[in-house]
């Protein structure tokens, strides 16, 4: 396709593939396996895949091929490989290039499958994890060594929205040759600009904003030709974490509209949180998007907008946090988020509920804090409903 495309026309054109039949919309190519005119023509692609070439689905499928190359153009990526869940991706990216006595640096703000990842799977192999304040420079540089392998970071954190400097964190590890992994998520592909702040490796749960309607489960790693074909793809393709391709096919038609759906769903949250700040019944409004958000000007300068979630502080504690939830008319109860429906969860009993209080509270999840997830409703709508929601605590 054309390099100087600008995005929204690489995100309808990027990566198509047409069939012989001429269709508009992607081809949907539901198979498993494909068939060789001739037993020479297997083993040669058994030897060397050709450019467009196919051998089993859990190696690649042309429409799971669609996506990948429309989400690295729009990434900026020199390739890309589709995975069956965000965190298959997550779990990918580190594993297929880690193995024992490696070390690794993390954030310690993280998802908390994310942690799960890092703190037991990671560890019981033989890999050594440290952790530290994502958002303290001097503590990843005291805690990068020369033996350091690999950093893991989620670049806006879930769900305390902490924005990381990446490019300083980068520029840290890359000193000891250290390879850095970002997840993501909350920073959205719309507004990332993390391989050129330094990022080698870019992970997304397509699950969330690239799908954007809760229809299906999907990931997707990004990076070099040389990581995603060398270390990614074999560990991958032989531990069975593949995207289907009627997955595939779905993220192609959010990818449509990605652009248009987080710009208006990252003006709903700062319209929402300026319209919360203040609240008497609410301790803390955390945005990047306002101007005091400790990370205000990081997050305007490596993201443009401040994302599209929204944490709040409930004065009351988990029951009056749930007593605000319960209140909720147009907001769903859920633990997803990037949808066209907003959503909200109540993190400590939801999605870090496995950690332990004390875990909790260093990371700032409090029983109060509850997380939202900005959707395509109207903006006066979902700001009435959750003032009066507030009115029940």
């Amino acid at each position: 396709m054309a390099d100087h495309w600008k995005k929204r026309t690489k995100l309808i054109h990027e990566g198509s593939r047409r069939s012989q039949y001429g269709e508009v919309s992607e081809a949907l190519f539901l198979t498993q396996g494909f068939v060789y005119d001739s037993a020479e023509q297997a083993m040669g692609r058994f030897e060397a895949l050709g450019e467009d070439e196919f051998i089993y689905a859990r190696y690649g499928n042309p429409t799971v091929r669609m996506f990948e190359e429309r989400i690295a153009a729009l990434e900026g990526a020199e390739d890309a490989f589709a995975t069956a869940s965000g965190m298959a991706a997550v779990h990918g990216a580190l594993a297929s290039m880690l193995q024992a006595g490696d070390h690794v640096v993390s954030a310690r703000a993280l998802f908390g499958s994310c942690l799960y990842i890092l703190e037991d799977v990671l560890t019981r192999f033989g890999v050594e994890v440290t952790f530290v304040d994502g958002t303290d420079l001097a503590a990843w540089e005291a805690a990068l060594r020369p033996d350091t392998k690999a950093v893991f970071l989620e670049s806006m954190s879930n769900p305390t929205l902490e924005v990381i400097d990446l490019k300083a964190v980068a520029d840290l590890a890359h000193n000891v040759g250290a390879t850095v992994v970002v997840d993501n998520v909350f920073s959205t592909p719309v507004f990332s600009r993390a391989l050129d702040l330094g990022a080698d490796v870019v992970v997304y749960s397509a699950t969330k904003h690239i799908d954007g309607q809760g229809r299906t489960l999907g990931g997707v790693v990004l990076g070099t030709k040389e990581y995603i074909r060398k270390t990614l793809e074999p560990f991958l393709k032989h531990t069975g974490g593949a995207m289907s391709p009627f997955t595939a096919w779905v993220m192609l038609k959010g990818l449509e509209t990605i652009d248009l759906r987080v710009h208006a769903q990252a003006d709903t949250a700062l319209a929402l949180a300026g319209a919360l700040q203040g609240h008497a019944k609410l301790s803390q409004v955390i945005y990047p998007g306002l101007a005091d958000h400790p990370q205000h000007d990081l997050a305007m300068a490596q993201l443009e907008k401040g994302g599209t979630v929204v944490s709040l502080e409930v004065n009351g504690g988990q029951e009056a946090a749930f007593r605000f939830l319960n209140a909720l008319e147009i907001v769903v109860i859920s633990n997803n988020l990037g949808d066209a429906k907003s959503i909200i969860t109540h993190p400590a009993t939801t999605t870090h509920q496995r950690l332990s209080e004390a875990q909790r509270a260093e990371l700032g999840i409090s029983p109060g804090l509850v997380r939202l997830s900005l959707g395509l409703e109207d903006r006066d709508d979902l700001i009435a409903d959750l003032t009066r929601a507030l009115e029940a605590v």
